[in-house]
Parts: C-alpha cells; sequence; structure tokens
C-alpha cells in the first residue's frame, strides 16, 4: 500500500513546489510593477518641470537614476551623438565607472549601443560579450564586467539623440519585457525633456 502512494506524494510535492515558486515569481512581478508605476510617475513629474533654470544634465540624471532603480540594474547610461562629430559621448553614468566614464567619446558605430544608434531599435541581451556587436573598449578601459545589457534608442520623430543604457541586473538576473517597456518610456521622456530644454532656451535667447 505504501508504494502505491509513493508516486502520487511525489507528484504533490513536486505540484506543491511548482506552485510555490510560481506564487514567489508573482509576487515579484507585481513588486516589480509597483516600483514601474512610481518610478513612471516620478519621471512624469520630472520632465513636466522644465523651465529656463533647469539644470538638464542633473535632470537627466534623475532620470536615469530612477529607471535604473525600478529595473534593478547595477549600472546604466545616457549616452548622446555628438553632432558635429557625430561620436557617442558618455553624458550620464551610474555605477563603479560613474567619475571616470563622463564624456568618454566612442565613434557611433561602436558596439551595442552604436548598433542601437544606427538602427534605432531596442535590444536585450543576457550575456552582452557572446554577442558579436560588443566592443570591448569601455570593459578593458575601464575595469568593468558587462553582464546582461538593455539598450533603448533615446529618438523624436526626425533625429536619433543617443542612447540609453542599462548592465547588470541584480542577482545575475535577465532583464524583462517589462524593464524593456519602462526603458522605452523613459527613453521618450528623456527625448522630450531635451527638446523640451532647447525650445526653452531658444525662447529665452
Amino acid at each position: 500500500m505504501a508504494s502505491d502512494l509513493r508516486e502520487p506524494i511525489r507528484f504533490l510535492q513536486l505540484e506543491n513546489a511548482r506552485l510555490t515558486e510560481e506564487n514567489s515569481d508573482l509576487r515579484e512581478e507585481v513588486e516589480t510593477l509597483r516600483q514601474v508605476l512610481d518610478a513612471m510617475i516620478v519621471l512624469q513629474d520630472i520632465s513636466t518641470s522644465i523651465s529656463s533654470k533647469t539644470n538638464i544634465l542633473g535632470l537627466l540624471d534623475r532620470i536615469l537614476e530612477s529607471s535604473l532603480k525600478a529595473i534593478s540594474a547595477s549600472a546604466g547610461s545616457l549616452i548622446l551623438i555628438d553632432e558635429d562629430t557625430n561620436d557617442l559621448v558618455f553624458t550620464v553614468v551610474h555605477g563603479s565607472a560613474r567619475e571616470t566614464l563622463v564624456n568618454y567619446r566612442l565613434p557611433r558605430g561602436t558596439g551595442i549601443a552604436g548598433w542601437v544608434a544606427q538602427h534605432v531599435e531596442p535590444v536585450v541581451i543576457p550575456n552582452a560579450r557572446l554577442d558579436p556587436r560588443f566592443s570591448w573598449t569601455v570593459d578593458n578601459l575601464f575595469h568593468f564586467e558587462t553582464r546582461t545589457m538593455m539598450c533603448v534608442p533615446i529618438a523624436t520623430s526626425n533625429r536619433v539623440i543617443g542612447v540609453l543604457t542599462a548592465l547588470n541586473k541584480n542577482n545575475n538576473k535577465e532583464f524583462t519585457p517589462i524593464d524593456l517597456a519602462l526603458f522605452a518610456v523613459v527613453a521618450q521622456l528623456a527625448a522630450t525633456a531635451m527638446e523640451r530644454a532647447e525650445h526653452v532656451t531658444a525662447k529665452v535667447q
């Protein structure tokens, strides 16, 4: 009789473990969505508060910081395109290379960020170093280790302004479609903020 019950008990144990794991995943997704919603409200408030006195770099720094926190990324950057040279310029940086990477330049087509700038398409990459588009330049020069990576173009209807990147999601996890959706909104807010700042500056002049 005991042997007859062994398989059903084993099945119930496995099913219980599976449901417990699913519940944990669901709780994590709900918490992520809550953080995303909070971040989007903050970002919207930030983007609508631009005036002639606004420090646009400080504003972009806050936008990037809020979004990276919401998606649990340990590092990231806002890279702008220099319209005179076409270089990619690390304008706002968060993470271990924050102090040294700002203002560093790469040719526009370099690396995954360069590809995103050229093709105006977002990418989510679970292992960046295995991607043929990956450039080792920044990692080698600034003693950084890129693992997971997400890049979204910052663009308006008539031009590409730059690229938003998120690196190394915490706990060795991969970036999710929810993360990408938030980052796409953040990139649009960043583009809107920069356009609005340019418009305000032009009116003041």
